[in-house]
């Protein structure tokens, strides 16, 4: 992992930074832990970013639309993710 990321946190329940642990989901309690699992196992679409992190998409029935879920470029850790 490039030396630039932020430090991770260890699953349960994935890997994720401590900025998608204190600040992201307090904010967010729509977000669903279970349903971010499943986006990073099978996303339905997936970009890398010019900084080379990673962008996840995929419908969300519960939510009524994509949500998108932004992974450090170790292609593991959750850093964000928000309805897109």
């Amino acid at each position: 992992m490039d030396h630039d990321e932020p430090e991770r946190l260890p699953p349960p329940p994935f890997w994720r930074t401590r900025y998608f642990a204190n600040s992201v989901l307090p904010r967010r309690p729509y977000l669903d832990p279970l349903e971010i699992r499943r986006i990073v196992s099978a996303p339905n679409g997936k970009e890398t970013q010019t900084d080379g992190r990673i962008r996840l998409y995929v419908y969300s029935e519960t939510l009524g639309c994509y949500l998108r879920v932004v992974l450090l470029s170790d292609g593991e850790t959750v850093h964000n993710a928000f309805p897109d």
